[in-house]
């Protein structure tokens, strides 16, 4: 089966991250006060990977952060330390999946905003 996750964080006092899955209606979200909204779209991606590890779906994540689908695809550079580690601990979780891809989508269509109200 294939699965479409939509992955969104936010940053700040009131921070958090989590996503949808649009097969399933299955959501999850978490608090994470005083993040950045980089790190909170890390923590998305990063929690899909340790939820779904061990599956053999094939895995569509779909983030509306150009920034850190183009980081974790190494088409742009890491130069956050923070972000840096966020990414190391994301391709360990990646390459443990043979059927995976990030893929960016714009805000507008990203269906994990409006199921996290963000």
């Amino acid at each position: 089966m294939a699965l479409s996750i939509f992955v969104d964080g936010s940053g700040g006092p009131e921070a958090g991250f989590g996503f949808f899955v649009k097969e399933t209606g299955e959501s999850s979200y978490k608090k994470e006060a005083n993040i950045t909204n980089n790190q909170a779209e890390y923590m998305a991606i990063i929690s899909v990977l340790k939820k779904f590890q061990g599956s053999t779906d094939e895995l569509v994540i779909y983030s509306d952060s150009k920034n850190t689908v183009s980081q974790l695809n190494h088409e742009y550079a890491i130069n956050n330390s923070q972000l840096r580690t966020l990414a190391m601990e994301a391709w360990e979780l990646m390459g443990k999946y043979p059927n995976l891809k990030i893929k960016w989508i714009p805000r507008n269509e990203n269906m994990a905003g409006k199921m996290l109200g963000s």
